[in-house]
């Protein structure tokens, strides 16, 4: 299955509470953190919520 790489290139300063909880939520704390999830709905969503704070690069 595929996966995702996803990197938080943001701050969370000034986002919403649930925004920030997402990124602990997929296993991000600080900008330049990456995580590889696997390419399921859900992290499809949580991914979609915190968009303009993270880049995301699907890996084989």
């Amino acid at each position: 299955m595929a996966q995702l790489k996803v990197q938080q290139n943001k701050s969370t300063i000034g986002c919403k509470a649930n925004q920030r909880e997402t990124l602990r939520t997929l296993g991000l704390k600080r900008i330049g953190d990456v995580v590889v999830k696997e390419d399921r709905p859900e992290i499809r969503g949580m991914v979609h919520t915190v968009r303009h704070l993270v880049t995301v690069e699907e890996v084989s």
